[in-house]
């Protein structure tokens, strides 16, 4: 069995923060440009887990917003973080193992565990692992994991959900992976914890707003400095983990640190609202789980004519990774939300996108991938979705 990976030698993160159960890729040669890795699916059938888009580096004036961002938006994350905490203690209790998806999870899984550590005194364990779309969890991980703990104490933990195809993913992985196991009753839980839950796709949760987590704003540098992770079969053998990559030389720019620390700085102030509202909602009826999300995704698809959900991405954290690692198409923005959304508006016009305000949108933002390179862009199944419509830039269905 390998052993987890650790900061300072991989990772910005404190080996205290986060166990990453990956494997270390840092000296290949992953990254693509973003239109040559949506070519290579297209021609090839590439899954997109097999390659690295090149890590977005910020201008000053994006920079600048990240940092604004973050500022006006401590509380609401720390309360956010406090709130799906409690309720993940309350239902799992002491001995709750946290497993972040990394590496969206993972800045939270920290935050989670630096809320246990607070408001109880508690050190919990935090391993960050790998789930890939249509390709499942890394099961590697999952046999350390058992090896180590009691499944049933595990949490997997997620940054958000937009329509909700990781929740889907992770909830069907890992019931192939307890079979796999051989678990059983005693398997893993396929439920996520997220930080935010705008598609209702969950019921452990902290908000159902959807509003800018800035650790959406970035990539690595924002993520304790590695990369997405990756599934290649020429590099990931039987036994492995699942990859990832280091980028020990983005140093200078990495802010995760100072994410991390704003956010725990605001804990004592939202210490008492936390509480007040876990009560509320230990009280109420357990919110419903809807897919909401997925409906109102189905229904934008079919108004632009794209023919395939997976090229529309809700929410303001999946509208920012179309924006900084995909060839994004056009930008929707629910008008009362556009105050909040000076970096999608930056990144939009940096890469020469229209955005458009609709009134009525479910969601603060929805970024659309461009139709021109749908056949290549990753479906369900994370190769080609190859049933998309050609749509010219320009021409949208009428609505």
């Amino acid at each position: 069995m390998p052993a987890p990976l650790h900061g300072p030698t991989f990772g910005s993160y404190g080996a205290h923060e986060v166990e990453w159960l990956l494997s270390d890729l840092s000296d290949v040669e992953l990254e693509a440009p973003t239109e040559e890795r949506e070519e290579a699916i297209q021609s090839g059938g590439a899954h997109y887990a097999e390659s690295l888009p090149v890590e977005y580096q910020p201008t000053p004036e994006y920079q600048d917003l990240f940092h604004s961002a973050l500022r006006a938006s401590a509380a609401r994350l720390a309360h956010a973080v406090g709130v799906v905490t409690e309720l993940a203690l309350a239902e799992r209790g002491e001995r709750t193992v946290l497993v972040s998806l990394a590496r969206a999870g993972t800045p939270v899984g920290i935050l989670m565990k630096r809320w246990a550590s607070y408001a109880h005194g508690l050190t919990l364990p935090h391993y960050a692992a790998s789930i890939v779309r249509g390709r499942g969890i890394d099961e590697v991980a999952l046999a350390y994991l058992a090896q180590h703990h009691d499944p049933a104490d595990v949490l997997f933990v997620d940054g958000w959900t937009g329509k909700g195809a990781i929740a889907r993913e992770l909830d069907a992985a890992v019931e192939r992976a307890n079979a796999a196991l051989g678990l059983g009753e005693r398997g893993f839980s396929g439920e996520p914890a997220v930080l935010a839950d705008p598609g209702h796709c969950v019921r452990l949760f902290g908000t159902r707003e959807d509003y800018l987590i800035p650790s959406a704003c970035l990539n690595s540098t924002v993520s304790g400095l590695v990369s997405r992770t990756v599934l290649n079969d020429r590099l990931i053998g039987p036994g492995m983990f699942h990859g990832a990559k280091f980028y020990a030389d983005l140093a200078d720019a990495d802010v995760s640190a100072e994410f991390l620390d704003v956010v725990s700085a605001q804990f004592s102030e939202v210490a008492d609202t936390v509480r007040a509202d876990v009560a509320a909602r230990q009280d109420a009826p357990e919110p419903d789980v809807t897919w909401a999300g997925w409906a109102a995704v189905e229904q934008i698809s079919e108004s632009y004519g794209l023919g395939d959900v997976n090229l529309v991405k809700p929410g303001v954290g999946e509208t920012t990774r179309v924006l900084l690692r995909r060839v994004p198409w056009k930008v929707l923005v629910r008008a009362d939300a556009a105050a909040e959304l000076g970096h999608v508006r930056l990144l939009a016009e940096q890469r020469g996108v229209d955005v458009e305000e609709v009134a009525d949108l479910p969601y603060s933002c929805v970024g659309l991938i461009h139709p021109r390179f749908t056949r290549g862009a990753t479906g369900a199944d994370g190769t080609a979705a190859a049933d998309a419509a050609p749509v010219e830039q320009g021409e949208v269905a009428s609505r």
